[in-house]
C-alpha cells in the first residue's frame, strides 16, 4: 500500500490515473508494506477460540478497552468486500450500536463492472451483509482506550469526507482499510489480495499469535 502525504495527495493521483484510463491507458505497479506512528501501539488482546470471539473484554477495567476497530471481510457473490467496524462492546462483549466504514462502488451491478475500466461513485459507509456473522470471511478486532479510539474515528470520518470514487485496482475496499490501518501504526498487505487474504495478512503480520480473530473457510 502506498503511503500518502495527504488525502489531497491521495485525490490528486487518482484524478490523474483517472486520465490515463479515458486515454487508453493500463496502470500497473507494486504496494509496498509501510507503518506510521500516528497513534501510540496498539496491542492485540488474548487469544480466544472462535466460538469465544465475541467474549474479548474479559478481565478489562470497567470502562476500558471497551472500544474497538475490527478489520473485516465477508464473502460475496464477487470475490469479496473488506471494511471495518467500530464501537463499543458489552460486559459480554457484544458489539453495541456498531458503525461500518469501507469503500464500494454506489449504485447497481453496472458500476461495479465499470469500476474495473474506469473511477466510479463510491459509498463509504455499510453495505448489505457487512454485520451478518455467516458472511464474514475473517477478522481481526483491536481493543482501545477510549482516547485512542476517538482519534481513529476522527481519521476514518475524513477518510470516508475525502473518498468519493472507488476503483478495482486503484483505490478499491483493501487500499480504504490499508489507509486506517497505517494511520493506527500497522503494516497492511498487498491491495490487489483477495478481501480474505488482506484480511488474514493484516491480523498475522501485526497482531501476532494472541490477535483476537480467525480466518473461516467459505460455508
Amino acid at each position: 500500500m502506498l503511503r500518502w502525504k495527504s488525502l489531497a495527495d491521495r485525490r490528486l493521483v487518482i484524478v490523474a490515473l483517472f486520465s490515463l484510463l479515458a486515454a487508453g491507458c493500463q496502470s500497473s505497479g507494486t504496494t509496498a508494506q509501510s507503518t506510521s506512528g500516528a497513534t501510540s501501539s496498539l496491542v492485540a488482546e488474548k487469544s480466544l477460540e472462535p466460538s469465544q470471539r465475541e467474549s474479548v473484554t474479559a478481565g478489562f477495567p470497567q470502562e476500558e478497552k471497551r472500544h474497538f476497530i475490527e478489520f473485516r471481510s465477508r464473502y460475496a457473490l464477487t470475490y469479496g468486500h473488506t471494511f471495518v467496524i467500530f464501537g463499543r462492546v458489552d460486559a459480554a462483549g457484544q458489539m453495541i450500536n456498531p458503525e461500518v466504514a469501507g469503500l464500494a462502488p454506489a449504485g447497481d451491478v453496472a458500476a461495479y463492472m465499470a469500476g474495473h475500466v474506469l473511477p466510479v461513485p463510491a459509498t463509504t459507509g455499510w453495505t448489505d451483509g457487512d454485520l451478518e456473522d455467516k458472511y464474514m470471511s475473517a477478522n481481526w478486532r483491536v481493543m482501545l482506550p477510549e482516547a485512542e479510539y476517538t482519534k481513529v474515528v476522527a481519521f476514518i470520518r475524513k477518510l470516508q469526507a475525502n473518498s468519493p470514487v472507488w476503483h478495482a485496482s486503484i483505490y478499491n475496499c483493501n487500499a480504504f482499510v490499508a489507509d486506517i490501518a497505517q494511520f493506527m501504526g500497522y503494516k497492511t498487505a498487498f491491495i490487489w489480495a483477495r478481501p480474505q487474504q488482506f484480511i488474514t495478512a493484516l491480523r498475522e503480520n501485526n497482531g501476532g499469535p494472541n490477535a483476537i480473530g480467525e480466518t473461516r473457510a467459505k460455508g
